[in-house]
């Protein structure tokens, strides 16, 4: 009788029990979406005030960027003080103001050829004579004559003649088979003193071979320290060096020392090729380490406008090396005010106590000698905070990946397929969170690029360049309450009467897997940034885990809340760290991208993705408060009055604060045309200062104080010849598109150019062999177009292959030492029977950097005019177009 009793009391309890079982399933996420499972039915979960949740994420965010900052000034703070025998930035200053004292030193200049060699050399040999016993120190001029092609800028040639290098090898008593090359550059650009580019590395390796050469331990393999000097030239004394000197021929590894900015840290960003050895030595030795894999992709993609030694000794030299440079402080990279008093002793410390403990590592390696051993493999590297850097083989990141990818799915699809006859509702609960995230952020690009290209069309452009906050309060705002007000909208439309805590969770799901999709896509690709999804995906997941009887048990509480947050707190520490050297490196580029590329809609777009990536796991918090109402208003109200703020002109884009100036770039070349015919007559000649500004704004700016200067003058273009007849120091014109040319009296230089023609020779296959003698200044540039029916086979430049730049033309960039000779070239042509109009257009300018004829009274006055917080930078310039 008790048995039945008890089969009678499961049947009549049975169904209630089911009843709750499902109840339960539905309130921990398993059910919801559309209307569907989930509902609010008894037993509802408490919701988050807003007022708490959007304090709690702001706080968040807040601590986190504290953090960041705090990491980033530790990385400058002081050092401490230096032992015995180690590193002396305070010594190293003294080199830094010294060499920078001499002034501009432009490749030919007297002030780069003697003044700067002569200090090098001054400095070189008092650290020889100090020497100890167990070092030889041998001192070597190097003055090469080459040529090579680049697809750097759209692609070109150099040529060079009779440039300077500085090459000092410090190697044990009896000689070393095996080298390491530490290189550093003492040219500058025209008109700068080049303190940070690139003075203050070749002061940190003059310090460097002090420090080293007094050690009385002897060294295991040389160390080459070349201070070249004409690397501002794209990169022309690497590739003598490289190419032609004969101690190049033990070089195994190289650490190249540039600047992208003015002082501050000096960051990793390129290694390798492969070779994973070298990062792990820096990982070893580095005092204060800073690299990034990311930084590495993002630099080798080409979406920055630079290059630096590194190509030159990858791909000449076949040599794997370190590339770092200065990021700190771009605004003022490139212009007169890169003065040594800018770049901080901690600075100079950080860097030479890095720099020598990895040059001392590698000297003293055994797998140096035998690098090519250990080349094979890429290498998945970033520093935490600064305080250590993480390196692991690409191979053994590619395997993490794939599992943490792999787990992720697992955890989906089961999430999915409990209980399997809920499996097809599951499944399009969770596509359905999957997609209206995706909506959300397309939404939110969309809406924040309408802004920026609205703002760049009033000619509002760059108002956040001298205020980066103007940025955030009006992109970022806007990025935020696009991506809250889709959310609220199918929260209470699209999800209505569904329960919050299942809707976090649905969301929270379709966050995961877009992060694992990504991760396997990314991970496919071969991209070593992968490693980035990684972390938004281990953390997050292994939080949810620890966390989820929590969030079923007792529903949105604070201390869910905090936990949560806790657990995501690594991949969101370092996505703010990250974002932190993007935006350092980006924003001051946007002031030198040239004038075809909108500003604001690159930096709107940078802060969507990051606020897209930020929100990634704080989207289901949108569906866990009872109302966003507020929060919306308050970022509504911010956005609207910055809006109105830009559009008003209150935030002027450029500064001439003497401690932070922020200038504005613009080039002034006064130039002096003219084109000739087939019959060498002079056609057409024309004279004037030609102008470029180095941002989108132009000269819309400038136009109120030089009224000349104003859109009435805008550059024609010369169809008929190579670079619109134009005379470009670099083929960079489909940067700068938009020019101004103000008529000016023609100039008479007292160096001027002589172009002859030396021979025309008939070659077989209808081919025409042009040979020509040049003489002129330091820097000269060849453009050749050949005509219709006519194509430029070969020439004497290069490997012999010519390389044509963006638009077909065909572009040399030449210059020059001291004391050199004529420059002689031959271009060959393949020519069609008839060409009455010549079978090739070319064109000489030459440009005068320094000197007596570098700036015309005409242009020296323009110059003055030009207002504080602009850096106007001049040269005189001549062109002559033949026809052939």
């Amino acid at each position: 009788m008790e048995r039945g009793a008890a089969v009678r009391r499961a049947r009549r309890d049975g169904p209630r029990r089911r009843a709750a079982a499902e109840g339960a399933r539905r309130e921990d996420g398993d059910g919801g979406g559309g209307g569907g499972g989930g509902k609010k039915r008894g037993g509802r979960a408490r919701a988050l005030p807003e007022a708490r949740g959007a304090a709690l994420v702001l706080l968040y965010l807040l601590a986190l960027r504290a953090l960041v900052q705090l990491s980033h000034r530790r990385l400058l703070g002081p050092t401490g003080p230096a032992a015995p025998r180690d590193f002396s930035a305070r010594r190293a200053r003294g080199y830094l103001d010294n060499l920078t004292a001499i002034g501009p030193r432009t490749v030919g200049s007297p002030a780069n050829e003697v003044l700067a060699v002569n200090y090098l050399l001054e400095q070189i040999r008092a650290i020889e004579r100090e020497s100890s016993d167990a070092h030889k120190v041998s001192v070597d001029i190097q003055r090469p004559t080459g040529s090579f092609s680049i697809d750097f800028l759209g692609g070109f040639t150099s040529y060079y003649a009779n440039i300077t290098n500085v090459v000092v090898k410090l190697e044990p008593r009896n000689g070393a088979e095996h080298a390491v090359l530490s290189n550093c550059h003492f040219d500058s650009v025209p008109n700068t003193p080049g303190a940070s580019d690139d003075a203050v590395s070749c002061a940190v390796m003059l310090e460097i071979l002090n420090t080293l050469s007094k050690s009385p331990e002897p060294l295991q393999h040389a160390v080459i320290f070349l201070f070249n000097g004409a690397e501002e030239n794209i990169l022309q004394a690497s590739h003598g060096f490289i190419t032609q000197h004969e101690w190049a021929r033990s070089v195994r590894a190289f650490i190249n020392l540039e600047a992208a900015g003015v002082g501050g840290k000096e960051l990793v960003f390129q290694t390798g090729p492969e070779n994973p050895w070298l990062v792990q030595a820096y990982v070893v030795a580095a005092k204060h380490p800073f690299a990034s894999v990311v930084a590495q992709e993002i630099f080798q993609s080409g979406i920055i406008p630079a290059d630096t030694d590194f190509r030159i000794y990858r791909d000449f030299g076949n040599v794997p090396g370190i590339d770092l440079a200065f990021i700190e402080n771009g605004y003022i990279y490139h212009t007169k005010y890169d003065t040594s008093d800018r770049i901080l002793t901690d600075s100079i410390q950080r860097a030479g106590d890095n720099i020598l403990s990895v040059l001392k590592y590698l000297a003293m390696s055994d797998k140096l000698a035998k690098s090519f051993e250990y080349r094979h493999g890429n290498v998945v590297f970033f520093d935490v905070l600064g305080l250590y850097v993480l390196a692991y083989p690409a191979r053994v990141g590619t395997i993490m990946n794939y599992i943490t990818a792999a787990v992720a799915f697992l955890y989906l699809s089961k999430k999915v397929l409990q209980p399997k006859t809920r499996a097809v509702q599951n499944l399009k609960t969770l596509f359905t969170a999957f997609g209206l995230t995706l909506i959300s952020w397309v939404c939110t690009l969309v809406t924040v690029l309408i802004v920026a290209v609205f703002i760049s069309v009033i000619g509002r452009s760059l108002s956040w360049y001298s205020h980066f906050y103007v940025s955030v309060f009006l992109y970022g705002t806007a990025a935020a309450a696009k991506l809250i007000l889709v959310h609220t909208l199918a929260k209470k439309f699209f999800y209505k009467n569904v329960n919050e805590q299942c809707l976090g969770d649905n969301f929270f799901d379709a966050s995961l897997m877009i992060w694992s999709i990504a991760l396997a896509v990314l991970t496919q690709m071969g991209l070593c940034s992968a490693f980035i999804c990684t972390l938004w995906v281990a953390f997050p997941l292994l939080a949810k885990l620890m966390i989820h009887k929590e969030f079923s048990q007792k529903g949105t509480t604070l201390k869910f809340v905090m936990m949560y947050m806790l657990g995501v707190f690594v991949p969101y520490l370092y996505m703010m760290y990250l974002s932190w050297t993007v935006f350092e490196m980006f924003t001051p580029i946007m002031g030198r991208s040239g004038t075809e590329i909108l500003p604001d809609v690159v930096l709107a777009g940078l802060i969507v993705v990051i606020t897209m990536i930020l929100s990634s796991y704080l989207i289901n918090f949108i569906y866990l408060v009872k109302s966003t109402k507020t929060t919306l208003v308050t970022l509504t109200t911010v956005f609207v009055v910055t809006l109105v703020l830009v559009c008003s002109g209150i935030f002027f884009p450029y500064s001439s604060d003497a401690a932070n100036p922020k200038p504005k770039r613009v080039f002034l070349q006064h130039t002096s045309r003219r084109f000739h015919d087939v019959d060498g007559n002079v056609v057409k000649s024309d004279s004037g200062i030609w102008i470029n500004g180095f941002d989108y704004n132009g000269i819309s700016h400038i136009t109120p104080h030089v009224p000349e200067i104003n859109d009435t003058i805008r550059t024609p273009c010369e169809e008929q010849a190579p670079f619109c007849g134009l005379p470009w120091i670099l083929p960079v014109h489909f940067m700068f598109r938009k020019n101004w040319y103000l008529p000016a009296p023609e100039i008479f230089p007292r160096g001027p150019i002589q172009f002859k023609v030396l021979s025309k020779e008939l070659m077989p296959w209808n081919s025409v062999r042009l040979n020509f003698e040049v003489s002129g200044p330091s820097h000269m540039s060849l453009y050749v177009r050949p005509h219709e029916g006519s194509a430029l086979s070969t020439w004497s430049l290069g490997d012999g292959t010519p390389v044509a730049s963006v638009g077909g033309d065909y572009f040399v960039f030449y210059s020059h030492g001291l004391q050199a000779t004529p420059w002689h070239f031959w271009v060959e042509l393949t020519a069609p029977e008839k060409h009455s109009d010549g079978i090739v257009s070319l064109a000489i300018a030459a440009h005068y950097f320094f000197g007596e004829d570098q700036k015309s009274p005409q242009l020296s006055a323009l110059l003055e005019r030009f207002p504080n917080w602009t850096f106007s930078s001049g040269w005189s310039c001549t062109y002559d177009l033949f026809v052939f």
